[in-house]
């Protein structure tokens, strides 16, 4: 069902600053920036062999990373995992008395398919469910 950790995410105050650090840090490439309005926050990802690392910073306060933010400060906020069909990733988790944030997919960013289990169920860790390539 689970194929492999998608990304890490990690939210950020300032975007471009978070980049720049570790673009310079580490030696990572931007491997795409963009807004995901459903979201409200905008994102880049940096490619770490196969997953990647996903900054994230709010476009609004009342955002949820902006929420994050404001509570917890900067730091790691989610891990995402890939699957071949989320639909059937979130009826497994729910059937087995997760708690879902999201029942069905939303868009993502780079046009993937999103869904989030909630950290309360999930030993207080958020949970993104990612499926490549499928915007319907």
């Amino acid at each position: 069902m689970l194929k492999k950790i998608h990304h890490l995410g990690i939210a950020v105050n300032d975007l471009e600053q978070a980049v720049n650090v570790l673009k310079e840090a580490f030696n990572l490439e931007v491997g795409g920036i963009e807004e995901v309005p459903s979201q409200q926050v905008r994102v880049a990802f940096l490619p770490v062999g196969e997953s990647r690392l996903e900054l994230l910073e709010p476009t609004s306060e009342e955002s949820a990373v902006g929420k994050f933010l404001a509570k917890r400060g900067e730091g790691f906020h989610h891990v995402a995992f890939e699957t071949d069909s989320i639909e059937e990733a979130l009826k497994l988790a729910e059937s087995k008395g997760l708690r879902l944030i999201d029942k069905q997919p939303r868009p993502g960013a780079h046009g993937t398919k999103v869904a989030f289990i909630h950290p309360k169920s999930t030993f207080g860790v958020l949970v993104e469910l990612v499926q490549e390539g499928d915007e319907s």
